[in-house]
């Protein structure tokens, strides 16, 4: 005697060697024994053979129409073996009862499964949606299969085309464009965005990178919803003093200015000035939530998103020829060892009578550190304040920067780049950095011995986070330090700047250190300010290679950091050369140039020769700045 029954959702077929009251000992048709209980059982046979019944069913399944059989099977519920007999009109063979068991489990649409053998036909409504949607199912597969085959020809229809910024930033796999485009990618071996580059629709590797960032941080584009410029409130005393700011060429954001009066033979009055925004509109306003969305001005080589409204920037940038409102420290100053003898902060209104730029006035480093004379306008204010923040700096015990390490300014235009190196710890830049730390420090500090709640740059054992205590910043040697300096440009300093005009006013602060709004803050700002470096770093690294192609490179020098890891010289580009040999940190390298792939953001070189030592200099890193 043979059986057939079902295990683990398949129909089986075996040979009784032994029975039990509830169970059997069979042999498969491949020799395999096993214990098959009786409530598996579905048919008890003698013909065929066991190797013969279920190739048998198969061929009589494979003549049976689905849509008779279920015509015939009535409302209710039935066996396998009934139908069987009321299909052939007597009573089926083995073969003929199995090859209707097989059809009707392979249809489920049409049969619903009651119980081990038994079923129940599909109400006529329901079987109608569920054939609809196995047609459409079969119509979407089979257009699946056809933008695959297309795109295997690199020919893109135009339905994946109109879902190219989707595809490539943030696919939906439940798409079936998307299906079509990873099946695609399979085929062919290529990343999805070599794919849609050999299809024609990257043209523009820049706007394929950029677009990543466009995508993920502003996906309904970059322009701000309507606004009003809002004025200060309120009515505050003009400074009497004629200020003037220092930043680089392309600078729009102008947040901070100085001022440098001779009280006496004895003493300087320094002023550091603040631009206040936060005097024009309060927590919870309109220009607010712009600002919290954004979090930071996004900076990349030759593009840049602002945090507030280009009107409302303009409105109080200290831009010159402008009176504007700040928030201003002064410092009164030994003239003989630049000691800070006092300081104070004011509300007022500021008078910008320059904005000088670093390029312009880059003779001053060397005619500081030199001794000597440039002949520049405000050469002489400039002088004492950069003695002044080597006094500060000295005071301090720490460096404002890592002197060692070079910054690389880009500058981007008409499609072409200028890669120029910054050093740092440069009197002017030193200048800039020191008077920063010294008003970030003081406000935190004011506002620490107020208890007015405030957002700090902590750093402890060489990590950096931010905190609502004034806790200390080892890397510049403070008891605490508050981001004030720039409330045009980080949501941060202008939450600080809030709770510090509140404080001044002796005003109950918008924000409590443990309110959800300050919290939530710190963690969004955060996450955010670090994101948009690494798209910083990102498009630099692109940019360099765009300099690399621009120049015809075929040969660079190199320093070894690491291992295979290297360091191009003149440009903040970093990568790995699997061919280097094994050589100490800080050797010098020239490498060949074989391929750059501006779409991968890569570019692979190989070792030529060991040039020498490249100095400490070149293993500095390239931390960004705390200011």
């Amino acid at each position: 005697m043979h059986l057939l029954y079902e295990e683990d959702g398949e129909f089986k077929v075996g040979t009784v060697l032994g029975q039990a009251p509830a169970s059997f000992q069979v042999e498969s048709p491949h020799g395999r024994r096993s214990k098959v209980k009786a409530a598996a059982v579905l048919m008890r046979f003698e013909h065929p053979g066991a190797g013969e019944l279920l190739e048998a069913a198969g061929k009589f399944a494979a003549g049976l129409d689905t849509d008779f059989l279920w015509q015939c099977s009535g409302g209710g519920q039935f066996g396998f073996e009934e139908l069987a007999r009321e299909y052939v009109g007597r009573e089926p063979l083995p073969a003929e009862s199995a090859g209707v068991l097989l059809r009707l489990h392979s249809a489920p649409i049409y049969f619903h499964r009651r119980g081990r053998g038994r079923y129940q036909a599909a109400p006529e409504e329901t079987l109608k949606l569920a054939l609809a949607s196995a047609e459409k199912k079969k119509r979407v597969l089979e257009a699946i299969a056809g933008w695959a085959a297309s795109l295997a020809r690199f020919e893109c229809p135009p339905e994946i085309a109109s879902l190219k910024d989707e595809l490539l930033y943030a696919p939906d796999r439940n798409k079936p464009e998307t299906k079509a485009f990873e099946l695609a990618c399979k085929h062919t071996g290529l990343t999805g965005a070599r794919l849609l580059e050999r299809c024609g629709l990257i043209k523009d590797t820049h706007a394929y990178h950029l677009g990543r960032f466009l995508h993920e941080f502003f996906p309904r584009g970059t322009a701000f919803p309507a606004h009003e410029v809002p004025e200060p409130t309120g009515v505050l005393p003009l400074a009497p003093v004629e200020a003037f700011s220092l930043d680089d060429t392309e600078t729009t954001e102008i947040d901070d200015a100085f001022s440098l009066v001779r009280v006496s033979e004895d003493q300087w009055r320094v002023g550091i000035h603040i631009a206040a925004p936060a005097l024009g509109f309060a927590p919870g306003s309109p220009l607010d939530a712009m600002a919290r969305e954004r979090l930071s001005t996004a900076y990349m080589p030759g593009f840049k998103v602002t945090m507030l409204p280009e009107d409302v920037v303009q409105r109080y940038s200290l831009d010159a020829g402008t009176e504007r409102p700040v928030v201003s420290l002064y410092l009164e100053v030994s003239a003989q060892d630049y000691t800070v003898r006092g300081r104070h902060t004011r509300l007022e209104r500021l008078r910008v009578t320059a904005n000088l730029r670093l390029g312009d006035i880059e003779a001053l480093n060397g005619a500081f550190e030199q001794g000597g004379s440039a002949g520049l306008p405000r050469e002489e204010e400039l002088r004492t304040l950069w003695r002044l923040a080597e006094a500060l700096e000295v005071r301090r015990g720490k460096p404002s920067v890592n002197v060692a390490a070079v910054d690389y300014v880009f500058r981007v235009r008409d499609g072409r780049v200028r890669v120029e190196p910054r050093r740092r710890g440069a009197p002017l830049d030193k200048l800039v950095s020191e008077l920063m730390i010294l008003a970030n420090a003081t406000w935190g500090e004011l506002l620490a011995e107020r208890d007015v709640a405030a957002l700090y740059r902590v750093q402890s054992s060489g990590k950096v986070r931010m905190s609502v205590h004034a806790e200390a910043h080892e890397g510049l040697g403070l008891a605490c330090y508050a981001w004030m300096s720039s409330p045009l440009r980080r949501y941060v300093d202008l939450v600080n700047q809030w709770q510090l005009i509140a404080a001044l006013g002796g005003r109950k602060a918008p924000f409590a250190r443990n309110s959800d709004a300050l919290l939530a803050a710190l963690r969004a700002f955060e996450l955010t300010y670090a994101r948009y470096d690494e798209y910083q770093r990102a498009m630099e690294n692109y940019w360099c290679l765009r300099w690399l192609e621009q120049e015809g490179m075929r040969d660079t020098g190199a320093v070894v950091l690491r291992e295979n890891l290297v360091r191009l010289e003149g440009l903040p580009l970093t990568l790995r050369v699997p061919s280097l040999p094994v050589l100490d940190a800080g050797t010098r390298v020239r490498l060949a140039i074989e391929n750059i792939d501006l779409l991968e953001r890569s570019v692979a070189c190989v070792y030529v020769e060991t040039l020498g030592s490249a100095g400490g200099a070149a293993l500095a890193g390239d931390e960004r700045d705390e200011r």
